[in-house]
């Protein structure tokens, strides 16, 4: 049986983790990552990981914020590795024709194209859309699996 300790420290790796996960997501990322890390260029691949680097450095501060305030112990190598598991998620994701691929596969591309702009238009075609809710969605789930690697 999981101890009262081991579910609260879960919980609050969670919680942390979703938190840090917005933040990075729409605060920290820049506009020209957000609308560049898609490309299926050199330049696109870059504004990508850059965005990814961003985001693990914010989660990792955080982790760090709730053990500081806290003092909860977490193991440093159980924390590096669910970062990078993470981060390759998330690099995975907002690679965009992945995540697109895979809502195709599972019946769940006419969803994915909800609300998609014009063509021309400078909006962000990935905000407020199916593409958006599923890779949020994508996302928390792989938080979940993280916080899971954090606190095993």
């Amino acid at each position: 049986m999981t101890s009262t300790t081991d579910l609260a420290a879960f919980a609050a790796v969670f919680a942390a983790l979703f938190a840090a996960r917005s933040v990075g997501d729409h605060w920290v990322q820049t506009h020209h990552q957000a609308c560049a890390k898609g490309a299926p260029t050199a330049a696109g691949r870059l504004a990508c990981a850059g965005h990814v680097l961003t985001l693990t450095v914010t989660k990792a501060a955080f982790l760090l914020a709730v053990q500081l305030v806290t003092g909860l112990q977490l193991a440093l190598v159980a924390v590096y590795v669910g970062l990078a598991v993470d981060a390759a998620s998330h690099y995975w994701a907002d690679r965009r024709v992945t995540l697109a691929a895979l809502a195709e596969r599972l019946g769940k591309g006419g969803f994915y194209r909800l609300g998609t702009p014009r063509p021309g238009t400078d909006d962000a075609p990935h905000l407020g859309t199916g593409a958006y809710a599923l890779d949020q969605s994508w996302h928390i789930g792989w938080l979940f699996v993280t916080a899971l690697i954090i606190t095993a």
